[in-house]
């Protein structure tokens, strides 16, 4: 979605992770989506350092003039939320782990965010900055799990929230489904 925003140009290499390409596994040792790779050929391998490039070069609507507890929002996000998810929402893959606990934690965080919206629209105040942007794909992973469960929750401003981020034109645009990159195919250009 920042690179979108920013309008960076870039091309586009659509991989599933049981079939990774040579290319993305030389580019980065993580193994992991997102993979941007500079022209000078540096490679950034991580959302919120992805996010940070462009809106560097771009950030028309000062999504980074965001309040200090911005960075406390996305930590908390990016490692305790980010961590009871997986185990939520991959439950088959962590042995031992009870998923039912790991839902109860993240919903915590859930709630949390719901108090700060029940104040202002967004999480750091009126306007969308780099912490609605950076935390709405977990929130999102997390409602789908179960989303019977997670409609059920008295979170109405979180919904709300949701909602707005799943309905807006940014979200739309960038959702589109691109087919498997393989080796020798044609770049596809992700912003116009």
């Amino acid at each position: 979605m920042a690179i979108f925003y920013t309008r960076q140009p870039c091309n586009l290499r659509e991989v599933i992770l049981r079939d990774k390409p040579e290319e993305m596994l030389i580019a980065s040792a993580k193994a992991t989506v997102p993979v941007l790779v500079l022209g000078n050929g540096a490679v950034i391998d991580e959302s919120l350092e992805i996010m940070h490039w462009v809106l560097a070069h771009n950030d028309p609507e000062s999504w980074l003039a965001s309040p200090a507890n911005s960075d406390q929002l996305i930590k908390e996000n990016d490692g305790p939320f980010k961590h009871h998810l997986d185990r939520y929402k991959y439950g088959t893959r962590y042995q031992g782990e009870d998923p039912g606990f790991h839902r109860t934690q993240g919903e915590a965080f859930v709630r949390k965010l719901n108090d700060i919206l029940s104040q202002t629209p967004f999480l750091t105040g009126n306007n969308i900055t780099l912490a609605d942007i950076a935390i709405f794909p977990f929130i999102r992973q997390f409602a789908n799990t179960d989303r019977q469960w997670f409609d059920s929750l008295n979170t109405p401003f979180l919904h709300k929230w949701l909602t707005h981020h799943l309905e807006s034109q940014l979200f739309q645009k960038v959702m589109h489904k691109y087919p498997q990159w393989k080796k020798g195919d044609e770049d596809v250009p992700f912003v116009v």
